[in-house]
């Protein structure tokens, strides 16, 4: 990694783990809403991960975050599994739903895209139909909180909004990790042309195949988290299709072939249009984030992130010139 890249990194770690929660610590509204939009931001970027390496377009991610929201909450309250355990347990519950997914890989493109989508349905009506186990519609209650670690509680807006941080983290760095390992340069090079990458040996199936279990375990690492946060969780809210909608737009309008321009999206969409359009607005609101989305398509069809990153070099390059300028 580069001096510089490592800079920025640390730099921006520090804001969001320092700077963030003294600025907006004592407002609970925006740090729910921050919050909020960091869970959606790690769904974004799961979507994306499973778009930019494995090739496939999902409209069915709500199934891999109900069903990790779900497994975290019954191995919490009925069977008494620590919450952090839990959690895991539910990302490991949307890969493991992921596997019986695994047939579908054999469609391409729109027909992949509906058929997890249905898949998202099933577990939907097993959700609420297995009420023994799910509670039914009626959902379930006192999901154990995020617990309170060295006198610090987790369970609070500036608690959960560190414990959110550090999945989105974790998760950008598996990423990261991923992308510029030796599969992830094959995952790469299938785009261009899947029928050649498997003349040369690279068994595509099975990479498109561990992505999408990547991609299963890190949306449903969040809908446990989520689960845990509010404390209830009910079929139709976890297997919603916001948790499809949402993400996609997000990652769409910051970049979904960057690790971060995902995250990004998801808290500039959400809190502008929480904070800002939603005030203004109050119904319709949403016609306004559809605009932007357009104009961003439109205007950086590559998303925020790199267009930053773009006006962020022109800058230095200036400042550059200038020096030499000066001297």
């Amino acid at each position: 990694m580069k001096r510089s890249t490592f800079l920025s990194t640390a730099g921006l770690l520090l804001a969001a783990y320092i700077a963030v929660p003294l600025a907006l610590g004592a407002n609970q509204y925006v740090m729910s809403m921050v919050v909020a939009a960091l869970i959606i931001g790690g769904v974004a970027m799961s979507w994306a991960l499973l778009g930019n390496l494995g090739g496939m377009v999902s409209f069915g991610h709500a199934a891999f975050f109900g069903v990790g929201a779900y497994v975290s909450a019954l191995a919490s309250v009925k069977l008494g599994v620590p919450v952090f355990a839990a959690m895991l347990l539910g990302g490991a519950g949307a890969a493991i739903a992921a596997v019986i997914m695994l047939p579908v890989l054999r469609l391409r493109g729109p027909y992949f895209a509906l058929a997890i989508l249905a898949y998202a349905h099933i577990f939907r009506i097993l959700a609420t139909e297995w009420s023994s186990v799910t509670g039914g519609a009626g959902g379930i209650n006192n999901i154990p909180a995020l617990p309170t670690i060295f006198g610090f509680d987790l369970a609070s807006k500036t608690g959960a909004y560190l414990v959110v941080l550090t999945l989105v983290v974790a998760c950008a760095f598996a990423y990261g990790r991923i992308r510029a390992s030796h599969y992830g340069i094959a995952l790469r090079a299938m785009h261009d042309s899947e029928d050649a990458t498997r003349v040369v040996g690279v068994n595509s199936t099975l990479l498109k195949g561990a992505m999408l279990l990547v991609s299963a375990f890190m949306a449903g690492l969040f809908g446990a988290f989520n689960a845990h946060y509010i404390n209830f969780l009910e079929p139709d809210y976890a297997f919603n299709s916001l948790w499809v909608t949402l993400p996609i737009v997000a990652a769409i309008f910051g970049g979904y072939r960057t690790i971060l321009g995902p995250v990004l999206g998801a808290v500039v969409v959400y809190l502008v249009d929480q904070l800002i359009f939603k005030s203004l607005i109050p119904t319709g609101h949403q016609l306004v984030l559809g605009v932007l989305l357009v104009a961003m398509i439109v205007f950086s069809p590559n998303g925020l992130l790199p267009l930053l990153q773009k006006w962020l070099k022109k800058a230095q390059l200036k400042g550059n010139a200038k020096e030499k300028a000066h001297a």
